[in-house]
């Protein structure tokens, strides 16, 4: 049980250690930095949905024989489709943009920041709880070593996270310690929304195919339509490409290594 609630917790910890960053460094971030940071964010979270996901959801679907890929693709288009869901009705101001995305809202710029960062970290948190779901259940492959390799990768690219998101809002005027807990507030959802699926995905461990390939679409929805675009915003944006290799590179190790 000990690593079950260490894994739950590793990634919010890792978005926790990342915002406090506001307290050490003086300059705000450089949108080349941003651009590295979110690159590898996006990396981590491509590889993690692929070597976490996906592929033992499709191990998992053996029995089916030439159609094992039908689980895996109604799950992952109903990930897709509920990150699109709350996108659309969720207001939320990506990074650098000027336009709110969302129904209208009097909300002010800076919680819709963090309502954007709290968003993509919906999907993360759901994942560390479906393959800790699956590690406790006898029904699963999934290993200690794999459930962990994935709360590790997740909470390796959270530290950046946490701190694109409490610097530019110290930057904005808010005092470090509102940063500091805003960037905290954003990853609180992680662990919340990771011990949730793990109870629920517990009562349905026959649908654990459906489940892992869901939390794969929403991630890839995430990294497609918001940290793609950071990543290659502006000039020089090949730094996001290669960062996202470090960080796909990085996830994968770490997926077979421990896995």
């Amino acid at each position: 049980m000990q690593k079950v609630i260490t894994g739950l917790l590793l990634p919010f910890l890792g978005t926790v250690a990342g915002s406090a960053c506001v307290f050490f460094m003086k300059r705000n971030l450089s949108r080349g930095i941003q651009r590295m940071l979110t690159g590898f964010a996006a990396g981590v979270m491509t590889a993690a949905s692929i070597w976490s996901l996906i592929i033992p959801a499709m191990d998992m679907s053996d029995n089916k024989g030439k159609l094992a890929f039908i689980p895996v693709v109604i799950g992952f288009w109903c990930g897709i489709l509920f990150l699109l869901l709350l996108d659309t009705i969720i207001p939320h101001l990506h990074m650098n943009a000027e336009k709110a995305e969302g129904v209208q809202s009097r909300l002010a710029r800076t919680t819709m920041m963090v309502l954007a960062v709290t968003l993509h970290n919906i999907p993360e948190g759901m994942a560390v709880g479906i393959v800790y779901a699956g590690f406790i259940s006898d029904s699963s492959d999934m290993t200690a070593g794999g459930a962990f390799a994935l709360a590790l990768g997740i909470a390796i690219q959270n530290f950046p996270e946490g701190a694109i998101i409490s610097m530019p809002l110290h930057a904005e005027g808010k005092s470090k310690g509102k940063a500091f807990a805003d960037g905290v507030l954003s990853g609180i959802v992680e662990p919340i929304g990771a011990a949730l699926t793990l109870f629920f995905a517990g009562l349905f461990l026959s649908a654990m195919p459906y489940l892992l390939s869901f939390a794969a679409g929403a991630m890839i929805y995430v990294v497609v339509e918001e940290l793609i675009p950071e990543m290659s915003d502006g000039e020089h944006s090949n730094i996001g490409v290669i960062m996202f290799s470090v960080g796909f590179t990085l996830m994968m190790i770490l997926d077979v290594a421990l896995g």
